[in-house]
């Protein structure tokens, strides 16, 4: 199966929503993706299968500066375990890269600390969270 990713791909905000809701085990949203990551998005990676669903995705928010960060990725249930998510979390990096950031973070709960270290090439490194 041929999946091609795009940074910076278009997208529709209901097909976005069922992928959310699909990847994180909630109800389907009406969030307006294409609002909030333009406004608030470095870029964005879509992932798609031959036909053209959308299967994977991951946003990335600059400070406009030397920093990027990952959110939100998600790849369908279906899709899972193939290398989606890591190929998602390069194009990411790359797209970061094109847009001269020096570093990229992540944060993620700890399941997924094998994912991120050694899939997608993460280093652990100090950090903190505030709950608001």
């Amino acid at each position: 199966m041929t999946i091609t990713y795009e940074w910076r791909g278009s997208f529709d905000n209901a097909a976005l929503n069922a992928l959310h809701a699909d990847g994180f085990d909630h109800p389907v949203a009406h969030t307006d993706w294409r609002a909030r990551l333009e406004r608030h998005s470095l870029g964005w990676v879509c992932a798609r299968e031959a036909g053209g669903s959308l299967i994977g995705f991951v946003n990335v928010v600059g400070d406009g500066g030397a920093h990027a960060f990952v959110l939100d990725t998600v790849v369908a249930r279906h899709h899972r375990s193939g290398g989606v998510g890591a190929a998602l979390v390069a194009a990411a990096a790359d797209g970061a890269r094109a847009a001269d950031c020096a570093w990229l973070h992540v944060d993620f709960e700890e399941p997924l600390r094998p994912f991120y270290f050694d899939a997608c090439g993460f280093k652990p490194t100090a950090a903190g969270l505030m709950a608001l």
